[in-house]
């Protein structure tokens, strides 16, 4: 089969590669029917997440139809449709039975593209498929359901919860990726009174007025410190999301924040940032951090199902799987292509056969 291979930093190519094999019993194989690139794979083309070795199928975010399951699966059979999440759980862990699943000690946690081989190719091996993946409800799309195995419950967990967001709140996203829209987006589900995005990119700013933001702001041009000061009456953001993950936005989130605010960091960082205690300690700031746990992907499917969510803006190009080398390009230069998500679709040709459907793994 075919597969986006990592070759080191600035290296990728679509190779020929064997494959993929049930290695475990409660593994699933899927056929990879759509998926998409995440800034997170753009950090480590450019050798930011040094775990990723060379040689490694990139991308964790996908919809596929199951081809083959080990004798211990229970939820799923061959032939089922299902969302595959980031983030992979044993289900066992104190961690998992804790509800953090992105924390998974137990074989989890974020491994797809990272630590194993992912799901920009043909086929993929999904470990603990049971707790791990989702059946898609009748009558969705792949495109409806696909950033749910992302940037949904990332910008949910990791910038709506953890930023405590409440009703009245004035939340100010920093950053109008494909995060800080989703944000845009769930921050809406908690009714702030105002949400003020900021960007260096006035087609992104557009783009965030669409998906829902009172008020934009170009960093860029504006002096934006004193622009939220003024919007606030002098008091600050109640909560600062920093969706981008470089020294600056994590530094302007700490400065527009009120005092009692939360600063809620989402972007993943290659490079160290400032933490200016010397301002920030007597102002009772709570700054949080961490990786996804996908436990709300239930909630957010229903609400896709609903119609009260819609990921479908997302999309502003569509590639065949076989062209991801191309795709890489556009999304990586998104300031000239204005690609918000890229969307990659594979051949959906019959599953591999035969198959071993309850194959028992020594």
């Amino acid at each position: 089969m075919q597969a986006l291979v990592y070759h080191g930093p600035g290296q990728k190519a679509w190779d020929d590669v064997p494959e993929p094999t049930l290695q475990a019993p409660t593994d699933a194989i899927v056929r990879i029917d759509t998926t998409t690139i995440c800034g997170t794979d753009l950090h480590i083309l450019k050798g930011d997440v040094p775990a990723v070795i060379p040689g490694t199928i990139l991308g964790h975010e996908a919809v596929g139809t199951i081809s083959e399951i080990g004798s211990a699966v229970t939820g799923f059979e061959v032939g089922d449709r299902i969302l595959i999440s980031c983030i992979t759980s044993c289900g066992r862990c104190p961690s998992c039975k804790q509800g953090r699943y992105g924390l998974c000690t137990g074989g989890g946690g974020w491994i797809l593209g990272h630590l194993i081989d992912g799901v920009q190719a043909e086929y993929a091996r999904i470990p603990f498929v049971d707790t791990s993946a989702y059946k898609i409800p009748e009558g969705l799309t792949d495109e409806q359901v696909l950033f749910l195995a992302d940037i949904f419950p990332t910008a949910y967990e990791v910038g709506i919860l953890n930023g405590q967001v409440k009703p009245g709140d004035v939340v100010a996203i920093v950053g109008a990726g494909p995060i800080g829209l989703a944000a845009v987006l769930t921050a809406k589900l908690y009714t702030p009174a105002t949400i003020v995005v900021l960007d260096v990119a006035d087609e992104r700013l557009e783009l965030a007025k669409k998906f829902g933001a009172d008020v934009t702001i170009n960093n860029g041009i504006e002096d934006a410190v004193a622009r939220i000061m003024e919007l606030t009456e002098g008091r600050g953001a109640d909560v600062a999301i920093e969706a981008v993950g470089v020294p600056a936005t994590f530094e302007l989130c700490s400065e527009i924040v009120s005092s009692g605010g939360t600063v809620a960091n989402v972007g993943v960082h290659g490079s160290p940032v400032t933490l200016h205690l010397e301002k920030l300690w007597i102002k009772g700031v709570t700054i949080t951090t961490g990786l996804v746990d996908t436990f709300t992907t239930p909630t957010l499917l229903k609400l896709i199902a609903q119609g009260r969510l819609d990921g479908t803006p997302f999309t502003t190009h569509r590639f065949k799987l076989s062209e991801s080398v191309e795709a890489y390009d556009v999304f990586g230069a998104a300031a000239e292509t204005n690609a918000l998500k890229v969307v990659l679709e594979g051949e959906k040709t019959p599953l591999n056969a035969p198959k071993r459907e309850a194959l028992a793994l020594a």
